[in-house]
């Protein structure tokens, strides 16, 4: 008899806890309660402690600059090792191939933790630096924008740019003003994401050629991330990583005005996407598999939950830390000369001032977010090596 009562106490107990999980689901439902929430108890989502070990390749004119802001904060607030550009270089020795040696305290430390510098991609000297677990992603754009964005950036720097008096004039004549002799000149002008993976931008878009190199890409990195789809990119970075919100919450950074962004014809826009058709070739596969990684692992409901939220969280941190609305400003209107962004080419780089007024320790969590490259670069290299001169930012 009290084996009866027991046997019907569990069987109640099981029929209760499939109720509530019922009730949960169903209320997440009508109230779109976040169902990242409830995943543990299904067990649908990945848990463990958050990746610290990461590889970005930073792209040129991809938003790869909020990422990198989004990685040194991480960083900072975690007390984790940036593998940065030694002695007062800003880069890891871009355009040519990335060699160990570029990287500050290489020799004295084994392994970095993160990785986010400019470089063009090199797997065995990047292994020497980085730990056999690390995490490797990198972020694509559109070319036709990708391009028009480098054409303004690097106008007075590339030699195929500095001869062209528009990007309509370059697209309709490339060969007038593209010179295959001056390639690392010439990187931005010609399937600049290409070149930044490590491969040959002049390369013919072949078949074979093509799957093969994207093969490779698919092989060493976890995760490619797509700038026209910003948010929905942090959305799915931050679960891979198994990051906090504010871990990837961030501004827009490096961001030009309105008035220095060019609008294309779209004959011009087919002729950049054969000019870049490598570049075109490798943003189309990666924009696919972006798109079903997502629906795969979040689904289209739960994935504007999860937009939704980030979005919301980046108006309070705005709210919070900004002045002027939140509005982006040109350097001639940012108060703090340590925040004022680089200014190259014709391009005008917008940033940020932070209200006035504001709590020491709410200061520096908002200085961070809005901190330029070439400035956090900076400051990340003094913490690092207070022993070494620090790096000169003008």
């Amino acid at each position: 008899m009290m084996s009866t009562l027991g046997g019907l106490q569990r069987y109640f107990r099981v029929i209760l806890l499939l109720l509530l999980a019922l009730t949960l689901l169903l209320l997440a439902g009508f109230l779109h309660t976040d169902l990242e929430l409830l995943t543990p108890l299904f067990g649908g989502e990945a848990e463990g402690p958050p990746v610290t070990n990461i590889m970005f390749l930073k792209t040129h004119k991809t938003a790869s600059s909020t990422v990198l802001n989004i990685l040194y904060r991480f960083a900072e607030t975690h007390n984790l090792s940036v593998a940065l550009p030694a002695g007062w270089h800003v880069h890891l020795g871009y355009p040519w191939f990335f060699l160990a040696r570029y990287v500050e305290g290489v020799g004295s430390q084994q392994r970095f933790n993160i990785m986010c510098n400019h470089l063009r991609f090199n797997p065995p000297e990047v292994q020497k630096v980085m730990p056999n677990d690390t995490f490797y992603f990198s972020i694509l754009r559109n070319p036709v924008f990708q391009l028009e964005s480098s054409f303004i950036y690097y106008k007075t720097y590339a030699p195929a740019f500095q001869g062209a008096p528009s990007l309509d004039a370059f697209l309709a004549s490339p060969r007038t003003f593209y010179n295959d002799s001056h390639l690392l000149r010439n990187v931005y002008a010609k399937n600049n994401m290409w070149f930044d993976f490590g491969f040959d931008p002049n390369a013919p878009a072949e078949e074979g050629y093509v799957r093969a190199r994207i093969a490779e890409v698919e092989r060493r990195f976890q995760l490619v991330l797509i700038a026209e789809h910003f948010d929905e990119s942090l959305v799915l970075l931050r679960r891979r990583l198994r990051w906090a919100l504010d871990d990837v919450v961030a501004f827009r950074l490096n961001s030009r005005s309105a008035r220095s962004v060019t609008r294309l014809a779209p004959e011009t826009r087919e002729r950049a996407r054969r000019w870049c058709a490598l570049d075109w070739r490798l943003y189309q596969h990666f924009n696919r598999s972006f798109w079903g990684q997502l629906r795969a692992e979040l689904g289209p409901r739960r994935l504007r939950g999860e937009v939704a939220r980030l979005r919301t969280r980046r108006r309070e941190l705005a709210v919070l830390c900004l002045q002027d609305g939140g509005a982006p400003q040109n350097r001639t209107q940012i108060h703090d000369p340590g925040l004022r962004p680089y200014q190259p080419g014709a391009a005008d780089i917008l940033g940020y001032n932070l209200r006035p007024g504001l709590d020491n320790q709410t200061r520096r969590v908002c200085q961070r977010l809005v901190r330029p490259e070439l400035q956090y670069m900076a400051h990340l290299y003094s913490l690092q090596f207070p022993e070494k001169p620090p790096k000169n930012i003008p």
